[in-house]
């Protein structure tokens, strides 16, 4: 039985661990829930699953630090950090700390803290649940790291694949929100949209799997059954495939390395189908290789690309910045910053929070 503590449970990452632990009450048990809001929802799950008021945190702009509380107080197994943004840095911190296994669905956390929290993690201690990096770690199990020739990560070209970048000026947040194929939260799927969202997953397969960015590429799979790659040096590629559903790779977070039997449905391989690939267009959709420049980079560079980018995100959705512009804002900030010496969480706040203010002054005008 292993002792779950879910952050984040309210949103999409959150309700799904519920549906996956619905369904297998022998292996896992929700020991403590947090959210940022919605605590009538949160209350509502606590009863459900038997988590005392104790275990629980709902705390508005407060979320990410009753989270952190949470990871240290709650004795769980694994902590799954579903919180949505740089926010989850302080929580997935705590979790590498204390010893859990963390799910980790909170990309941003890694991406921003790079170093100081791969240095705290401890062999096998995260477990990616983005799909892409669930997809990596089963494969990267058919052979040793040496083995290894590159990674190629999938992208499903968001709702503008095959769009020129002209033709992206006039795009409606409405427009950037329809999503072909996942349910995500509104920047999230803003990212997808724009593919800032596949050059976070770039950095984040470099820091998991420590593969060096000249060996990661990107491929365009509209289909989304295809969730990832990895070749070898034999010329043998091995491909984790299955329908897009968020709830194969949440198990596999909660259970790793084990499965969760009956969580997802299987392709059907006596139907007629056809999947695609396709190069992705860099002068459409510039943020993988500006993602792989920051990542490169390293120290606070990923930090200042990634609050620039939320607050451009925010200025598209409010009418303030033209879709095009979300990348244009990016680029301009991380042109002009100059990293600190020492990467320290402090130093990450101060860098976040001068990327924020200067893309708003770029946006302002």
């Amino acid at each position: 039985m292993r002792r779950v503590l879910i952050l984040g449970s309210t949103g999409s990452i959150g309700t799904q661990a519920l549906d996956v632990i619905r369904t297998r009450r022998d292996r896992f048990e929700v020991v403590g829930l947090s959210a940022g809001r919605n605590a009538e929802l949160v209350a509502a799950q606590a009863a459900e699953f038997g988590v005392p008021v104790s275990a629980t945190a709902v705390a508005g702009a407060d979320g990410a630090d009753a989270a952190e509380r949470l990871v240290r107080e709650v004795d769980a197994d694994v902590v799954l950090n579903g919180i949505t943004g740089s926010i989850g840095l302080g929580p997935t911190l705590a979790a590498l700390e204390e010893g859990r296994t963390l799910a980790l669905a909170n990309k941003e956390s890694l991406i921003v803290g790079g170093d100081l929290v791969r240095a705290l993690a401890a062999p096998g201690q995260i477990v990616p649940v983005d799909s892409e990096h669930s997809a990596i770690a089963q494969a990267l199990r058919s052979g040793a790291h040496a083995e290894v020739r590159r990674l190629v990560l999938t992208a499903s070209g968001g709702p503008f694949r095959g769009r020129s970048r002209e033709s992206l000026a006039a795009v409606t947040p409405a427009e950037a929100l329809a999503h072909p194929t996942w349910n995500m939260g509104r920047v999230v799927t803003t990212n997808s949209a724009t593919l800032v969202n596949k050059g976070l997953e770039v950095i984040e397969a470099h820091l998991l799997f420590d593969i060096d960015y000249d060996d990661i590429d990107v491929t365009v799979h509209p289909q989304s059954i295809v969730h990832s790659m990895v070749e070898f040096v034999d010329g043998s590629t091995i491909a984790q495939a299955s329908p897009p559903d968020m709830r194969l790779p949440i198990s596999l977070g909660l259970g790793w390395p084990h499965r969760v039997a009956g969580v997802g449905v299987p392709l059907d391989w006596t139907a007629a189908q056809t999947w695609t690939f396709e190069p992705l267009d860099a002068e459409a959709f510039p943020a993988v290789e500006l993602a792989k420049h920051v990542g490169r980079a390293a120290g606070t560079y990923p930090a200042v690309f990634n609050a620039a980018n939320e607050e451009a995100v925010d200025a598209f959705h409010e009418g303030a910045l033209a879709f095009p512009g979300i990348l244009d804002t990016v680029r301009a900030v991380v042109d002009v910053h100059t990293a600190p010496g020492e990467l320290t969480r402090e130093s990450l706040a101060e860098a976040e929070a001068w990327a924020r203010a200067e893309a708003d002054r770029l946006i302002a005008g």
